[in-house]
């Protein structure tokens, strides 16, 4: 990716400053041109007759600040980082997911993908499967979906059922959950009739 900014005249000069979030957290002194050789979005807002290319300061509202700091660093570094708290990481996950879509930078958005199909846990299952329908992710859906009905018990202890929000999420659980009923008594059934 980096060999394309040698030679390349279009790219802007510089640095910026970007003022992240509702309270204007400050990710400094970050290179433009190497930001537009990693991400079409930068490409396109420090290109030509933009009048980011050459501020050297650059809101970005209604971000959390440090998942913007991880597609900074990722996009510098190619340093994957979702923090060290277990329970942070899987809204990081998402939030970086988010922001990897936003700026068309597939490679981060799959690694994020891998992050989090690997943090599904009886805690975090129910609010990824809800994440997941939101996102239209089917592979993590399938995977939170057959995660709470083989683990129901340790989901249910863990407080995931009060975490449920989305009532089409709700729906299919129970749907799920009514499936499991049906087949175990469809066997309990036929172990019936084998044994008369």
């Amino acid at each position: 990716d980096l060999a394309k900014t040698r030679g390349d005249a279009t790219l802007p000069q510089g640095m910026v400053t970007f003022l992240v979030g509702d309270d204007e957290e400050r990710v400094e002194h970050v290179t433009k041109a190497v930001l537009c050789a990693r991400s079409p979005v930068f490409r396109t807002m420090f290109g030509i007759g933009m009048k980011e290319r050459d501020a050297a300061e650059v809101t970005v509202p209604h971000i959390d600040p440090a998942s913007f700091t991880a597609l900074i660093d990722y996009l510098l570094s190619d340093k994957f980082d979702l923090g060290e708290e277990e329970g942070n990481r899987a809204q990081r996950a998402l939030d970086l997911r988010e922001l990897a879509q936003m700026y068309q930078v597939p490679r981060l958005e799959l690694l994020c993908a891998q992050a989090l199909q690997e943090s599904v846990a009886p805690a975090t299952a129910v609010p990824l499967l809800e994440a997941a329908h939101t996102l239209g992710d089917g592979r993590l859906l399938a995977q939170c979906r057959r995660f709470v009905a083989d683990h129901a018990a340790e989901v249910r202890a863990s407080g995931g059922v009060e975490q449920l929000r989305d009532f089409g999420v709700a729906k299919g659980l129970l749907g799920d959950a009514l499936d499991q009923v049906a087949e175990l008594k469809g066997a309990m059934h036929a172990l019936r009739v084998a044994e008369s």
